[in-house]
């Protein structure tokens, strides 16, 4: 009986276009259709997508593990990479880990069981050996993410820079008594080690001390963003800025500055990260590091497509750059 590899080869299409036709995609050449469709009639294959997972065949299904859909950045980013699967001709399942390692793995078992053909991970919450095995079963991209050790592909971003510009853009503003929110820890193997390093280079070429009463770790929401306000406003020695690690921590400062009065930027200046659509929307405009999430999203699902057709492709990682966008917050 022939399967979807004997049309692959017979009408001489990748894997994916042959998926497309089957799935009824649009933005399939007509040549290429044609070809497929020749293919599967003399080969007399008529596809069944519900015997095919059952048979622990292909599934033409993506799995994507977030860590917080609430989170603008990761709808976005989710966003651009079903986006960029429909046009290759995969369906996108959607899997929230809430930062939860049993969780990511329960996710990743999606692969095993054959669900899903290739993960992608914006986040990552368990250590990498214990992520590795899962790669025996189908190919994982990290997208946002990096870790050095990792024999996968990733799609990163420079968030050393990141940090570095936006903390230094405090400093040129006259600023030297600069607040650090981060949502990992302040370690040199934190999720976050990146732009905390960023912080701290920016700090040390001006001469200032990282104050670590000044350091808030684990900050995630808006909601976060406004217990740190109260936290800034208990201190005897204030911050005058406040370099953020998202632009709903950013936001939720901003909404407690104004109940308590607090003149943004006179009072104290905010930066975000990540250039969300409400960075534009906030009162003043919040100034922000952009990150590229439709590009994110689509280089993701390319490269790994690209290890679906080719399984000895080697893993290569991918930096894509980070810009500072100034408003009226700093």
């Amino acid at each position: 009986m022939a399967n979807i590899s004997d049309v692959v080869r017979l009408s001489g299409v990748s894997k994916s276009t042959v998926s497309r036709v089957i799935n009824n995609y649009p933005h399939i050449s007509n040549e290429k259709k044609e070809l497929v469709l020749k293919a599967m009639e003399e080969l007399n294959y008529t596809p069944n997508l519900s015997a095919r997972r059952l048979r622990g065949q292909a599934t033409t299904t993506i799995g994507i593990i977030v860590p917080r859909i609430v989170n603008p950045f990761f709808s976005y980013l989710v966003d651009a990479i079903e986006k960029a699967g429909y046009q290759q001709g995969y369906q996108t399942l959607f899997c929230q880990s809430n930062e939860d390692k049993e969780k990511e793995l329960t996710f990743l078992n999606l692969l095993k069981t054959k669900q899903a053909d290739g993960i992608i991970m914006t986040s990552i919450e368990n250590d990498w050996e214990v992520i590795k095995p899962y790669t025996e079963h189908g190919p994982i991209v990290f997208c946002n993410e990096y870790v050095s050790e990792a024999n996968v592909s990733m799609i990163r971003l420079d968030q050393y820079q990141g940090a570095y510009m936006g903390v230094k853009h405090l400093i040129e503003r006259g600023h030297r008594k600069i607040a650090y929110c981060t949502g990992g820890l302040f370690t040199e193997f934190g999720k976050d080690k990146d732009r905390n390093r960023g912080y701290q280079r920016a700090l040390e070429e001006a001469g200032i001390t990282v104050n670590p009463s000044w350091v808030l770790v684990n900050q995630h929401t808006i909601e976060d963003g406004k217990r740190v306000m109260k936290q800034i406003l208990e201190m005897n020695d204030r911050p005058t800025a406040v370099f953020t690690g998202s632009d709903e921590i950013a936001g939720g400062l901003m909404i407690a500055a104004k109940e308590h009065g607090i003149s943004i930027p006179g009072d104290l200046a905010i930066i975000g990260f990540d250039d969300q659509p409400v960075a534009e929307m906030l009162d003043p405009g919040l100034t922000t590091i952009r990150q590229p999430v439709d590009q994110i999203g689509k280089k993701a699902m390319e490269v790994l497509v690209e290890h679906l057709n080719n399984p000895d492709l080697v893993p290569a990682t991918y930096e894509l750059p980070v810009e500072l966008i100034i408003r009226k917050s700093t």
